[in-house]
């Protein structure tokens, strides 16, 4: 049995300058986080006792026999993709809900990478981990995905990501003080709308939107130098850092009619009311999660206030994608 461990994120700014379409002809950046809400995946060798050759356990359950057979996409075009060649049986297991904004699909296909290398006695390097899932994502599955999920689960931390014309990903940490960090960590709170939701339809309207939303988009991806620039100023007061979320929430519902909701309208307004600086609903919007920006004097307001709720503590993970259990079997050695 072998089991990776994947990290979701948290996308503070320049969500929509990762898709490729945009970033390919004018370059992008992000800036955000991994957090300790993980992906498992578990992976063994399936012994060839059943009827069916590969078992897979998500929300459903699948047996078959054959690859084509599979309805999990990730699942099946990532062993078509390593021409996994002996039956296995895969497992996953969430700390979130999927469809809800933190990168669950590309934590997902990052995790499951992971592990299949692992099975095959291989270790695969983080920026191959995150090139790989990219394009299983988007060439292969032909999702209406960006190009930031994928690092942050292979990669984690508190980073900038720069998207460049030609292609290449430039990841730069964001270095801070231990007190710092433990103080920037400490402001965030973190709200399920309790609405799921698919990412790629509402994806693609955004994608579609693109060439109308120039001068948007240009300003979202200045607000990452500007966030950058609080984060590294070490002054250790993180509330203007609050604010710029409000101007990137603003911004971002203008990039598609599916970003927000009434309901999402009300939350939004209701945190701001009781002592929220900031915030912005994470990935492709619709629903998922909301994260706040607030000061932890304020946090026991806003919890009251929005207590029908589910709020979520958590903290930043930096280690990325990992394997975190592994007993080879016997078969798989003999069948390598």
């Amino acid at each position: 049995m072998i089991i990776s461990r994947t990290p979701h994120r948290i996308s503070f700014f320049g969500g929509g300058t990762d898709y490729p379409s945009w970033y390919l002809e004018h370059g992008g950046k992000v800036l955000g986080v991994a957090i300790d809400k993980y992906c498992y995946i578990s992976c063994r060798i399936l012994p060839p006792f059943f009827e069916h050759k590969h078992r897979v356990l998500y929300s459903k359950i699948e047996m078959v026999r054959d690859f084509d057979e599979i309805q999990h996409p990730s699942v099946r075009e990532t062993l078509k993709y390593l021409n996994v060649r002996h039956g296995v049986e895969i497992h996953h297991d969430g700390d979130i809900p999927a469809k809800s904004g933190m990168g669950s699909s590309s934590a997902f296909t990052v995790g499951l990478l992971k592990v299949l290398y692992a099975l095959d006695g291989k270790i695969i390097d983080k920026e191959s981990l995150y090139r790989e899932a990219i394009h299983l994502e988007q060439h292969i599955i032909r999702e209406n995905v960006g190009s930031q999920d994928q690092v942050w689960a292979a990669c984690g931390g508190l980073n900038t990501i720069e998207f460049l014309q030609n292609g290449q990903i430039v990841i730069d940490p964001i270095i801070m003080s231990e007190k710092n960090l433990r103080r920037f960590e400490e402001s965030f709170m973190l709200v399920f709308t309790g609405i799921s939701r698919n990412a790629s339809e509402i994806a693609h309207e955004q994608i579609l939107n693109l060439p109308k939303k120039k001068a948007e988009l240009s300003t979202m991806r200045a607000l990452v130098d500007e966030a950058e620039k609080i984060l590294v100023s070490g002054t250790g007061d993180f509330g203007d850092f609050g604010r710029l979320l409000n101007e990137t929430w603003k911004l971002k519902r203008t990039l598609s009619s599916q970003i927000s909701n009434s309901e999402i309208d009300t939350i939004y307004e209701t945190g701001i009311r009781n002592g929220a600086v900031g915030g912005k609903l994470l990935g492709a919007g619709g629903g998922g999660f909301m994260v706040f920006y607030v000061e932890p004097e304020n946090q026991s307001r806003v919890i009251q206030a929005l207590d029908r709720y589910i709020l979520i503590p958590f903290q930043f993970d930096f280690s990325g994608s990992e394997i975190i259990v592994y007993n080879p079997s016997y078969t798989s050695r003999k069948g390598r």
